[in-house]
């Protein structure tokens, strides 16, 4: 396993564990300089009015919302190459690019390994479902979703680029720089790998209704966008939490876990990092919507259903 990626993904989570901590514990208290700049980390889109009025230095470090759908470009041609670069090493018995060996052994990865067939199977498939996954949500960007002139931070935006670029080098990461090692590799189909496409399939059909729920409450009966302002969504998970599409979100990699088999700690690691990451986009939304909407369902939970 190669620790030293493990232990980047687990230093990511508790950041974003602390930073969730942080914002839980300041709620209602008087903030200085240092709060509002963390605010204004934190926080995007319809959240951002939620962090009062901004310096018009720190004005200058936004981008447009919409942006978002440049992390979904990238993803689908970088984590593409990957999938590519990954079939033909396991099945057409290429070698890795260098610089890709070059990153497994920086990262703790031995080029010999005694993984099974299906575990080389298991971190193809993933890798797959990364790549559809992003496929979908860029198609969802351009088409579906209906984008305000909400902003993000400039390091939002850029983390942003290097998360999805960063989380498919995990995936190859998951098998040695020698897949083959001279034998033959079959592709073999294990109970997990079922059980993880079916749950995939299952989250990622709910985090589309999700937003298709979303982009209609801007709309009219015929489609035409009439309204950029937001309300109160209600159907599908919403009757349950105020962000499903967060937590779809977060069942869509644990799906990949289960499809990894379970056992595989890099990935539940970046499940982790999903984990807190998708809770504070979550807490910070439920707080704008009950803070602008006094008839808002006060049996709805933030995240996870009857949890959080």
């Amino acid at each position: 396993m190669p620790a030293v990626l493990a232990a980047a993904w687990a230093l990511l989570a508790a950041s974003f564990l602390a930073a969730l901590l942080l914002l839980l514990w300041q709620t209602g208290r008087p903030g200085g300089f240092v709060s509002g700049l963390f605010q204004d980390l934190i926080r995007y889109g319809k959240t951002k009015g939620g962090g009062g009025q901004r310096p018009a230095w720190l004005r200058l470090l936004q981008v447009p919302k919409r942006w978002f759908t440049h992390f979904y470009v990238v993803s689908v041609l970088w984590n593409g190459f990957l999938m590519i670069w990954l079939f033909q090493a396991e099945f057409l018995g290429v070698s890795l690019p260098s610089w890709i060996q070059h990153m497994h052994h920086a990262l703790g990865r031995d080029s010999q390994s005694e993984d099974t067939d299906c575990e080389h199977f298991s971190a193809f498939l993933v890798l797959l479902l990364l790549w559809l996954h992003s496929c979908r949500r860029l198609a969802e960007c351009l088409w579906t979703s209906i984008f305000s002139n909400s902003v993000i931070h400039i390091v939002q935006y850029c983390f942003g680029l290097a998360y999805y670029m960063a989380v498919g080098s995990t995936v190859l990461c998951q098998v040695p720089t020698n897949i083959r090692n001279g034998k033959e590799l079959s592709m073999q189909i294990c109970w997990y790998h079922i059980v993880g496409v079916m749950m995939y399939i299952w989250a990622s059909l709910h985090q589309h209704r999700c937003l298709v729920i979303l982009a209609n409450l801007r709309k009219s009966k015929s489609g035409k966008v009439v309204s950029l302002s937001h309300s109160v969504p209600s159907g599908d998970w919403f009757e349950r939490v105020s962000c499903p599409h967060y937590f779809a979100e977060l069942l869509i990699y644990v799906s990949m876990a289960v499809t990894l088999g379970f056992h595989n700690v890099t990935w539940w690691c970046v499940v982790m990092y999903v984990l807190f990451n998708q809770a504070l986009a979550a807490v910070l939304c439920h707080e704008f919507y009950q803070k602008n909407f006094s008839s808002y369902p006060k049996h709805r939970k933030a995240f996870i259903p009857f949890v959080f």
